[in-house]
């Protein structure tokens, strides 16, 4: 089965096909970085380079299927908001995501009547609360249809399903017109795209002259090290563990933006705002004593995976689970490194205006 077929399951993990389904996807997904910490044997630069390319010119195979495999394990973790925010001392994990969620509605100047959307929506999380805080019209883009049932799902729940929807296409070729929203932005998943200048343009194209695009950005920081070992495995392992062709440095944002006739207007690593107390990555090492702060801390993780696994062997749950938890703690694990190092934020802001003169493609 697979992801463009309308019988997706509720649950990728259950149903008597789910053996299968995820132990052929999983293999099918590491194919993508045999470059890497994943591959059978010592690959050779011909193979490395081969990997490299593919995940590039076949990135919407991948992301989907990391999605696929990773969807389940994210909202038993993190919730319906998957993505990370700086925090202030004394606030709470859950409160951080949501002023992180606001300030884009706010930047963006968004307000009531008026219409934006949101590239890469996941499962509606950041959709919800900037419709909710800001009365604006929201339409999410995502390419993976498990995503997307359990959106229209939650949308309906919140209320919220005649103001919010999700439209299933590839963010590279947005099925819009031109100048249709007055507003866009994306919450950590514009890192997915194979060339920040294509999707940039992309989301310049549907916006409306003068509107505005905000955008929480993967990125390599200045203290990255190409020729540091240790820097350059972080990395691989943050692109396997997260479904990412390749990580780029916070400049080829900049050179992204305005290649796409996007004009910046302001830009900021917010990662730098956190709280030393409370770093954007502290939810991944372990605080809080609710349970879902508990599971998706470090050592919530390394139990997890081991009744994973134990639960695998017992057959009550599908063959390959452990496989992919082992994957996503991989990644977890690096994007600890990542942040201590001060290597990679998670949290690189850029606000870009669309020229007023400019009503179709950029050059």
């Amino acid at each position: 089965m697979t992801t463009d077929q309308a019988t997706q399951p509720r649950d990728f993990y259950r149903d008597p096909d789910a053996d299968t389904r995820v132990t052929s996807t999983l293999r099918s997904y590491l194919r993508f970085y045999r470059d890497g910490q994943y591959a059978e044997g010592a690959p050779d630069a011909q193979d490395a380079a081969a990997a490299h390319t593919q995940r590039h010119t076949d990135y919407a195979q991948m992301v989907n299927q990391y999605y696929d495999l990773a969807t389940d394990f994210y909202e038993r973790g993190w919730g319906k908001s998957f993505h990370f925010a700086p925090r202030f001392a004394g606030e709470a994990f859950a409160a951080s995501l949501a002023r992180h969620e606001h300030y884009l509605a706010l930047r963006l100047g968004l307000g009531k009547g008026q219409t934006a959307v949101d590239v890469g929506c996941g499962v509606g999380g950041p959709m919800r609360a900037i419709a909710r805080f800001s009365g604006a019209s929201v339409d999410g883009v995502n390419n993976n249809a498990y995503q997307l049932e359990k959106l229209a799902r939650y949308n309906q729940e919140a209320g919220l399903d005649q103001r919010c929807r999700g439209i299933k296409a590839d963010f590279m070729a947005l099925p819009m017109a031109d100048g249709t929203y007055d507003a866009a932005y994306a919450v950590e998943a514009t890192c997915h795209a194979p060339d920040r200048a294509g999707v940039f343009r992309e989301i310049a194209r549907v916006l409306k002259p003068g509107g505005r695009f905000a955008v929480y950005e993967w990125c390599l920081t200045d203290h990255y090290d190409p020729e540091n070992a240790t820097h350059r495995r972080i990395k691989r392992d943050i692109e396997s563990g997260d479904g990412l062709p390749d990580m780029c440095s916070t400049h080829a944002i900049f050179s992204a933006m305005r290649e796409a006739g996007l004009e910046v207007e302001d830009s900021a690593d917010l990662a730098e705002t956190s709280d030393p107390s409370t770093p954007w990555y502290a939810p991944l090492e372990g605080e809080g004593r609710d349970f879902t702060s508990v599971r998706r801390s470090a050592p919530g993780r390394f139990v997890s995976n081991r009744l994973i696994g134990l639960f695998e062997q017992l057959k009550i749950i599908p063959a390959g689970s452990k496989a992919v938890s082992d994957m996503l703690n991989v990644g977890a694990d690096a994007l600890i490194e990542g942040g201590r190092l001060g290597i990679f934020t998670p949290c690189f802001f850029v606000l870009a205006r669309k020229p007023a003169g400019n009503a179709g493609q950029p050059a």
